[in-house]
């Protein structure tokens, strides 16, 4: 049995954390390894045992909180709940020791935050719809309202696509556009003529322009591994019946 691989960010060293791909889980198929999904056709119990086998590889024995993500700019204070009690949002952020915030993904960006003389972490589910609406930055806002300062806040941005897989439309682009003429610079033209969007290094820039002054990408492309990570965007264009999701978690120890 494989170990789960927990990519960890140096930056956010204080609070244990970690982004998660495909390893170490007990997923059969398509979706092989440690799917996190519940939105996914797996079944139940292998998803369960996904979710324990990566809380534990995290922070052995904490409660978690997770949210029903809806690409939203939405942020909350988390509670443990059940599955059917999750709050419609995209990130989570708490100060209470014990408790795991859980952000899953398959292409998006995870975002993980942490203000550690404050005791309080965050966890954000930055797709390109809840980049430009400004979750992080609504993250940040309501780890300002548990006691934490922003510029003492580290962030990492994790595993999600890259520039060179993301092909957009000049649709896409021009929304960017719209919002600042300066978001021409995370675009550039593929092979076939059409825009690439960078999405990582546009989370960044949000985090940097909203205070934020430790920030770490991993680099990581989802699409480019898939024997690694889960991607969306990679299982569609195999024509793949389903896709994983995988984890991105951060808490406070008891």
């Amino acid at each position: 049995m494989s170990e789960v691989e927990v990519i960890r960010a140096p930056s956010l060293a204080g609070a244990p954390h970690g982004f998660l791909g495909r390893r170490g889980g007990v997923s059969q198929g398509a979706i092989a390894g440690l799917n996190v999904g519940w939105g996914s056709d797996d079944d139940p119990h292998a998803v369960a045992e996904n979710v324990r086998r990566a809380c534990a590889a995290v922070l052995p024995g904490a409660a978690l909180a997770r949210a029903y993500q809806i690409h939203s700019a939405t942020a909350v204070v988390a509670e443990a709940c059940p599955m059917e009690a999750r709050p419609k949002a995209d990130a989570l952020v708490t100060d209470r020791p014990g408790l795991l915030l859980g952000i899953v993904t398959a292409d998006c960006a995870p975002v993980l935050l942490a203000d550690e003389a404050a005791g309080v972490v965050g966890a954000a589910h930055a797709g390109w719809r809840g980049a430009i609406d400004g979750v992080t930055d609504a993250t940040i806002t309501a780890m300002q309202a548990l006691g934490a300062r922003r510029e003492r806040i580290a962030a990492a941005v994790g595993p999600c696509i890259g520039q060179a897989n993301y092909e957009v439309d000049e649709t896409f682009r021009a929304r960017f556009l719209a919002a600042d003429a300066d978001n021409d610079r995370f675009f550039v033209e593929g092979l076939a003529g059409r825009p690439h969007f960078d999405l990582e290094a546009y989370v960044v820039a949000r985090l940097a322009a909203a205070g934020v002054q430790r920030i770490e990408a991993s680099g990581l492309d989802t699409y480019a591994d898939p024997a690694r990570f889960f991607s969306y965007r990679c299982a569609t264009h195999r024509d793949e019946a389903d896709y994983g999701r995988q984890f991105a978690l951060i808490g406070l120890r008891p």
